[in-house]
């Protein structure tokens, strides 16, 4: 699979990558030999980057993606992890928190440096304790060679310049979700320049905008308003009327920007991360794409508040 760099870190990523989320039992529950194959099944494919979180079935995916990496060598995959978000309304980015929460993660997935270490979903605490008190704490646990790249994860495009204000000489690397794809591409208009001039390395996660961009029925959790979930319904339609599935268009959008590192898609589905390599290798339709994008005109960008109101 084709790679790109990471910023300035040294560290190639697959164009996309393993999100770990699904092993959680975030969205239905999975048995262990579900984990192994599906964790094997994205290594075989080139899905060498794999990203979790404490968060994630409440460590449960931790655990369950340690035990699926049990013999296979550390060298042959990159490890993502994050910190400071635990539950749904659970935050600690205190710098003991996060000392103890990568010790914990290191122990569950059963490695002793992670590649990637981001602070998870920072939008949801006053931002002053981000810049003044857990990066400089990051940043240690990054001189000791605990981890390799240091960076962050939020919503709202106002949080990333924000706390890109008072670090962006030290990050190398961040993380946005559900913002560069099909329907929404604030990423891109916003922020990515700025990571580009600094060399700061993006990750993109979400590119079925938590299933808003599949034929799946959407979970009762979508936030996007329901003109967005309308316009989404119709380009499904013309999609399948084209003999596509909306879900390919979506990825294949998404991981065609040279200007992220990679995208992040999961699934605890074996036939799913196997389908997805196959839509990576055929031609975009891209007359379809621009009829999809018409379609979602009219609701371009628009998304929902995340965090305290303060930080949107």
């Amino acid at each position: 699979m084709q790679t790109r760099a990471l910023g300035n870190t040294g560290i190639e990523l697959p164009v996309l990558s393993f999100g770990a989320s699904s092993l959680g039992a975030e969205f239905r529950s999975v048995g262990l030999e579900e984990v192994m194959k599906s964790t094997t099944t994205a290594l075989e494919l080139g899905m060498n980057f794999i990203d979790t979180s404490p968060f994630y079935g409440r460590g449960m995916s931790e655990v369950l993606l340690g035990q699926g990496l049990k013999g296979i060598p550390r060298e042959s995959y990159l490890l993502g992890s994050k910190f400071g978000r635990y539950s749904l309304t659970h935050f600690d980015f205190s710098a003991k928190r996060l000392e103890e929460s990568l010790h914990v993660s290191l122990h569950r997935l059963g490695t002793d440096y992670l590649d990637i270490f981001l602070m998870h979903d920072v939008e949801f605490v006053p931002l002053p304790q981000i810049w003044e008190e857990t990066f400089p704490a990051l940043l240690k646990a990054k001189e000791q060679g605990k981890v390799r790249a240091v960076g962050f994860s939020c919503y709202p495009m106002k949080t990333f310049h924000t706390v890109l204000d008072h670090i962006e000489d030290d990050c190398d690397c961040i993380m946005s979700y559900n913002q560069y794809t099909l329907q929404n591409t604030l990423f891109a208009e916003t922020l990515l320049p700025r990571l580009r001039e600094k060399s700061i390395g993006a990750i993109n996660a979400g590119p079925f905008s938590a299933r808003l961009l599949t034929n799946a029925p959407n979970p009762d959790w979508l936030k996007e308003p329901e003109q967005v979930e309308a316009a989404a319904r119709q380009a499904a339609r013309l999609c399948s009327d084209h003999g596509v599935d909306i879900a390919q268009l979506a990825l294949q959008f998404s991981c065609a920007n040279p200007d992220m590192a990679t995208t992040v898609a999961g699934s605890a589905n074996p036939e799913n991360i196997r389908k997805w390599a196959r839509w990576l290798m055929e031609p975009v339709d891209e007359s379809l794409l621009r009829a999809v994008q018409n379609l979602f005109a009219s609701v371009k960008n628009i998304g929902h508040m995340e965090g305290l109101p303060e930080n949107n």
